[in-house]
């Protein structure tokens, strides 16, 4: 079995701020922590919530990032791997965590891991998702140096829209005839490795 924990410096660093919490306060951490972690850009605790962790837990700033980091780091990396809830607890009693500590991460992967994998499976990686594809093609006769000239060129509109947003966004993307060709390639490219995954 692969680990998905090393032992970094750091770890280690989060790992004794972690042994030292209480396992109760420790619980309530880890289950606020994997509710949130879906929430890409959004923090877990505010500004205030975070000084009231650092009275309770008795840790400075510094040491309740860290521990606050690596508690995400080790939830996600258990989504990534999607790793057994035993398996993950051997591992981070492998890095020296508490067993009751451990066994909280187990126990909290094992209730709320489920639902946070198919929250991500639905989520967009990505901050914009195409909406609209619109395209114009344009050819230029001439110009003042060029009584004859023919020069094409497409005009694709994208219309992108943001989670969070309604309002839909438009970018014009203007192509030559060979800038329109190395585009279509790459998105055969995409197709294909896109059609070799499913």
């Amino acid at each position: 079995m692969t680990s998905i924990i090393k032992e970094t410096q750091s770890i280690k660093e989060a790992v004794t701020f972690i042994n030292a919490i209480d396992v109760n306060k420790f619980s309530r951490l880890i289950s606020r922590i994997i509710q949130k972690l879906h929430l890409k850009g959004e923090r877990t605790f505010s500004e205030e919530e975070e000084q009231k962790l650092q009275a309770a837990l008795s840790l400075d700033k510094q040491a309740l990032s860290l521990v606050l980091e690596t508690a995400a780091f080790i939830l996600e990396q258990a989504v990534y791997h999607n790793v057994k809830p035993a398996s993950l607890q051997q591992q981070l009693e492998a890095v020296r965590l508490d067993p009751d500590k451990a066994e909280m991460f187990s126990q909290t992967w094992a209730t709320a891991g489920p639902e946070l994998v198919d929250r991500l499976k639905h989520s967009v990686f990505a901050p914009k998702k195409l909406e609209y594809v619109g395209w114009q093609l344009n050819l230029q006769m001439a110009q003042s140096s060029q009584a004859r000239l023919k020069s094409p060129s497409a005009v694709l509109q994208l219309g992108l829209r943001s989670e969070d947003s309604e309002v839909q966004e438009n970018v014009f993307v203007d192509f030559n005839h060979q800038e329109l060709l190395e585009f279509y390639n790459k998105l055969e490219i995409v197709q294909g490795q896109l059609d070799s995954l499913t």
